[in-house]
């Protein structure tokens, strides 16, 4: 079994909060853990967005940043090809869902098709854990 995270799963791992720990230890359960590539950009926004609203001290999540970047080697990187943009396009109109969420469900479900494999797709959004779900993909956590 294969995990997916989308960045409101992963940014769990670096900058401690509610939900932190869990995903720690669910996120260990796997040998293949992937995301979008446009993941990098999410991260570095929501970084920088708790640095400016002051929920974090600017060096606390500068190292945060330097630890993701370590790591953002070991995960497997989906692409934004343009079968993602056209199948994201349709799943945004589908379910309502916000373009970024779009491409990690397109990515998700393509990744999934790709390999052959039953895919958990992390996530912290209700709207796109119930698109995931309608979409057949067993989703993480269950609310």
């Amino acid at each position: 079994m294969i995990l997916y995270t989308d960045t409101s799963a992963l940014v769990k791992k670096y900058v401690h909060e509610a939900g932190s720990d869990e995903v720690l230890l669910f996120f260990n359960q796997f040998a293949i853990i992937g995301t979008a590539s446009l993941t990098q950009v999410e991260m570095a926004a929501a970084m920088v967005k708790a640095i400016h609203q002051g929920w974090v001290d600017e060096s606390e999540m500068n190292s945060a940043w330097k630890d993701f970047l370590s790591h953002w080697h070991a995960y497997t990187r989906l692409p934004s090809s343009g079968g993602i943009i056209e199948r994201a396009t349709d799943l945004a109109w589908k379910h309502r869902l916000r373009a970024y969420d779009s491409i990690h469900l397109a990515s998700a479900l393509t990744w999934r098709a790709t390999l052959g494999e039953e895919t958990t797709f992390a996530c912290f959004d209700r709207r796109l854990q119930q698109a995931a779900l309608e979409e057949g993909l067993v989703v993480w956590p269950k609310n």
